[in-house]
């Protein structure tokens, strides 16, 4: 018959809303709690069938084998920890996991961990949605600077690993100041949320449309080379003259609103040069200066392709 202290604990795990466990230091359950059916799908007499691990998603099992073996060291403690867990119907649940490791009082080896598991679902989609409005432009619903700032240098890290190549658009509204002179600042609105959803048609899948700051915007076009880079720059540039926005103040260019484009690539390679991602956006920054020195609504590289180094 169970001792006080293991009816005790049944009763505890039994009344309780979250999943309650018990695991043996080889992974299996030991006890699940009838919560789990409601939480995942699963009864625990199913769940103690499994494999170890058998419901975690895959990109969390390698820093949870190594969590785990952790945990079970003497001494060790069992901070909470979040992970994504399969339910039976297929659907992914995240779970904050709280741990207890029991251990054998004459020598501290680990004998089995209870575990505590609670539904973070919904409060991991708010924050989610929460990080999303950060990273997020209010007016033109592009990827704000700090996303662009956080992305560039993502995306560097990432080309240095590859040894590929990674390139940079920014575009700026021609004579943008003129049209809010003219029209006021809500006609210069609507012009930069038209511009910001023509761009966002007219760039690649994996490329990531910015407000860089004002009417300028930056497009990180990552695993680009400097002929596709221009090539993504005249369908940008083309979009925004196709818009056909009325702007008195662009005679030369049939009244209507266009962009200057510069674009710049850099190629990983050892032995590199130059900083970045400072340089790449030097490099666009003048590419962008050369295209409104020589007129406006025009696309324009820089000579500057040398290798980076990190």
């Amino acid at each position: 018959m169970p001792d006080d202290g293991e009816t005790d604990f049944r009763l505890l795990a039994e009344l309780s809303a979250d999943v309650i466990c018990r695991v043996g230091v080889d992974g299996k359950f030991l006890y699940v709690s009838p919560s789990s059916l409601r939480v995942l799908g699963w009864t625990p007499e199913e769940m103690m069938e499994m494999p170890p691990f058998a419901l975690v998603h895959p990109d969390d099992l390698p820093s949870l084998a190594s969590e785990v073996d952790r945990v079970l060291s003497p001494g060790a403690l069992a901070p909470l920890a979040e992970m994504r867990l399969r339910k039976k119907d297929g659907t992914i649940v995240w779970v904050e996991v709280s741990r207890r490791v029991v251990r054998d009082p004459s020598n501290e080896a680990a004998k089995e961990i209870i575990l505590i598991m609670r539904d973070i679902t919904e409060r991991k989609k708010l924050d989610e949605k929460l990080n999303m409005l950060a990273l997020t432009d209010g007016l033109t619903g592009l990827a704000n600077r700090r996303a662009f700032d956080e992305t560039l240098d993502r995306e560097w890290k990432r080309t240095l690993r590859e040894g590929s190549q990674l390139s940079l658009v920014l575009l700026d509204i021609d004579h943008f100041k003129d049209l809010n002179d003219s029209y006021g600042h809500q006609v210069g609105d609507d012009c930069l949320r038209a511009v910001a959803a023509a761009i966002q048609g007219a760039v690649r899948a994996s490329d990531i449309a910015t407000r860089y700051g004002g009417d300028e915007i930056a497009i990180i076009l990552p695993g680009a080379d400097a002929v596709g880079a221009r090539e993504v720059a005249r369908k940008v540039r083309a979009a925004v003259e196709a818009l056909h926005i009325s702007h008195g103040g662009q005679a030369e260019a049939g009244g209507w609103v266009t962009a200057s484009v510069g674009v710049a690539t850099a190629l990983s390679r050892q032995g590199g040069t130059m900083q970045m991602p400072q340089s790449l956006l030097q490099a666009a920054d003048n590419a962008l200066y050369k295209a409104k020195h020589e007129g406006r609504n025009r696309v324009a590289t820089t000579l500057l392709m040398a290798s980076m180094e990190s």
